[in-house]
Formats: C-alpha cells, sequence, structure tokens
C-alpha cells in the first residue's frame, strides 16, 4: 500500500493548521487528557471549579494514517522537521483561537494556551500517562464554551484532536522544489508499524472495506447541500464535509471508518438541522453529509456489521 509523506507548501498563504478540531475518533488515536481542578497546579487567586483544559497530541511524527480516496488506499505520515514547523506555522498566522467539532462546525470560545514539542523521555505528558515519541506536538486548549464543556467533553462524546489543514504530498512537492529522498530506514521502519497494525487490529479487514449500497435520497441530499452552499458562497462546513458531499453526489463507495463518522456526525448535528432553512449553516451542513436518510442508513448498516 502507499505511504505518502505530508510537507508543508511554504510559498502558499493557507499552508499548515488552520484549526484544531475536538472529535470522537482522531486519526492519530490519542485521546486528550482532561486537567481538571483535582490534577496539581500552580498557586492562583482566582479558583474555579474546573480549569477546563484539554491536553492531548496534536501531531505524532511518523505515524501513518489511514486513508481512503475512493478505491484508492494510502497512508500518509508527517515527518519531524514537518510536524516542528507546523507547529510553529499556527501560531505565526494567529489560528491558536481557531477550533471545529468533528471538523463542521466552527466553535467560538476556544483557544490553544500551550504548545510543546516533547524532547525525551521527562516530558510534561509522562505526568498524566501518555507514552508519545519525541518530536509528538502536544497542546493544551481552553474551554470556554458552556455547551461544549458540558456536553461534549464531560460526557466524553470527544476524545481528542484532530488537525485540519493544508499540506501537499511529497511528490508533488518535489516538482518545484526538489529534495533528497527519505533515509529507507524510516520508510522500513513505518512499514513495519502498518504491517503489525494490519496483524494485530481486530476487525481490521473489515474496516478496510467500503460500500455504496446507500440510498438515491442521500446521493440527492448531498447534491442539494451543494447547490445550497454554493449560493452562500461555499461558506458551510469545513473542506472535510465538501470532500464527503462530493463522495456521496457522486454515489461513491466510503469506508467502514466514514460510516462511523456519519452516524456520529449526523447524530449530534441534528439539533441544528431546522428543516426548510435553506440559508442555514446547519441545515446545509446536515444535507452535505447526506441527510436524515444518511443516518437511517448509516445506523442500519453499522447494527449489521455489529459496529454498534
Amino acid at each position: 500500500m502507499r505511504i505518502v509523506e505530508l510537507l508543508l507548501d511554504e510559498e502558499s498563504l493557507q499552508a499548515g493548521i488552520q484549526a484544531i478540531s475536538v472529535v470522537e475518533s482522531p486519526a492519530i488515536e490519542e485521546d486528550f487528557v482532561a486537567l481538571k481542578d483535582e490534577q496539581p497546579k500552580i498557586e492562583l487567586k482566582t479558583i474555579d471549579k474546573e480549569k477546563r483544559i484539554l491536553m492531548g497530541a496534536a501531531l505524532i511524527p511518523n505515524k501513518p494514517i489511514y486513508r481512503r480516496n475512493g478505491e484508492d488506499e494510502y497512508y500518509i505520515y508527517f515527518s519531524q522537521d514537518t510536524v516542528r514547523k507546523a507547529s510553529e506555522l499556527f501560531f505565526i498566522n494567529g489560528n491558536q483561537n481557531k477550533a471545529t467539532l468533528e471538523h463542521q462546525m466552527d466553535v467560538q470560545g476556544t483557544s490553544v494556551v500551550e504548545s510543546w514539542i516533547i524532547e525525551g523521555e521527562q516530558d510534561k505528558s509522562r505526568m498524566y500517562g501518555m507514552d508519545l515519541p519525541v518530536g509528538t506536538w502536544m497542546v493544551s486548549m481552553k474551554i470556554l464554551n458552556d455547551e461544549l464543556w458540558n456536553h461534549y467533553v464531560r460526557e466524553r462524546k470527544i476524545k481528542g484532536f484532530s488537525i485540519e489543514g493544508y499540506f501537499v504530498d511529497k511528490v508533488e512537492a518535489s516538482k518545484q522544489d526538489p529534495e533528497e529522498e527519505k533515509a529507507e530506514e524510516q520508510l522500513k521502519a513505518i512499514k513495519a508499524i502498518i504491517k503489525k497494525d494490519l496483524r494485530t487490529k481486530k476487525g481490521k479487514r473489515t474496516e478496510l472495506e467500503s460500500y455504496k449500497d446507500y440510498p438515491t435520497s442521500v446521493r440527492n441530499n448531498a447534491k442539494r447541500g451543494i447547490e445550497l452552499n454554493k449560493k452562500v458562497n461555499n461558506k458551510c462546513a469545513t473542506q472535510v464535509g465538501k470532500v464527503r458531499a462530493q463522495q456521496l453526489a457522486k454515489g461513491e463507495a466510503i469506508s467502514v471508518e466514514t460510516i462511523k463518522r456519519m452516524y456520529s456526525y449526523l447524530s449530534r448535528a441534528e439539533e441544528y438541522y431546522e428543516e426548510g432553512d435553506t440559508s442555514s449553516c446547519g441545515y446545509i451542513s446536515y444535507l452535505l453529509w447526506g441527510g436524515k436518510s444518511a443516518k437511517r442508513w448509516a445506523e442500519s448498516k453499522l447494527k449489521s456489521l455489529d459496529k454498534i
């Protein structure tokens, strides 16, 4: 299976990470730690019931992340150098107050208040039971948004961070700026991790399977969402939601992982869906993910696969 290294396109104004999303299933498979009032803290005169700070990994270097685009299956990864540059550019561009929920809805009232790269064994993350490799980008995020904290964090509906931004793969980047190939040992190590994951993760074969037997109404909803989003200058949903809509509108096969995300997002976002309000981002985003018929199909499909 292909392994693609992602790089920063440093000539682009949009290069790097634009926001950090709080999600139920982070691609890097590392949950964050919620730092609450019971944890040891520096003496402060202001006392709150909860500090409302989440700490976790934003990017882990050389960790293979499975991706599927139609029939094309591959892994992506970020080098230590790219992780460090991306973490720096995130703050240089002033994106520390930008966050989304499940890569779909912009969230106000959050701020990344701490950021560091793990340099060795004596790292703060070890205090909270995290065993992450050197070069990992760690962040602490302050949550001021009451709804996000009470309805998502405290109820464990979200479990980690997931980045969203703009990168290019190494092949495309080399067309503009040739660079030396990565050491063969690094690729061998990454391939070994992938093989181990494929051998040990229970049910992995099912996870790699994809399905396109969703009803026509799902395709029509996605098409409708795309049309309505164009009318509001494509301001609704993130790039992930827009890509998902294109997949559904074309009737492309989607993986079990994607079906899980569809069901999770559509179940939570239903409260923002006001039928008939064609200019509302809540309505448009819901259609982009296939609407109510997609939720029903996703639930039925996951039950048939014993995934819920």
